[in-house]
């Protein structure tokens, strides 16, 4: 029953052309696309929101990555605590601070 089934012998290979160089254009392509598309605004955001963080001052407007608006009471190494209302202070972490607001915001809201 085997002259039936044909024997299936492997293939020498063959030579693979040099390369040209054509697929290092495609690699630097591709670093430089990663680059200029992700990791440098990346950064570019990391470091304004460093300079935010370090900026904090007592009576500065702020926003929580949360969503609440408030006005800093008292910054520490790693929190601030924010008043929210009259009597209700709250504390966060200053790594949850979005944004600065300008003043008189809160009075206007």
């Amino acid at each position: 029953m085997s002259f039936l089934i044909p024997a299936a012998y492997a293939d020498v290979p063959a030579a693979a052309p040099a390369g040209s160089g054509f697929e290092w254009i495609f690699l630097v392509g591709f670093l430089a696309i990663f680059y200029l598309m992700i990791w440098r605004p990346q950064a570019k955001r990391a470091k304004e929101h460093k300079n935010l963080i370090g900026n904090l001052q007592k009576g500065d407007e702020i926003v929580t990555s949360g969503g609440i608006v408030g006005k800093v009471v008292k910054v520490a190494d790693d929190f601030v605590v924010i008043e929210v209302s009259d009597s209700v202070e709250l504390k966060f972490q200053k790594v949850a601070i979005v944004a600065t607001l300008p003043k008189g915001t809160l009075k206007a809201i």
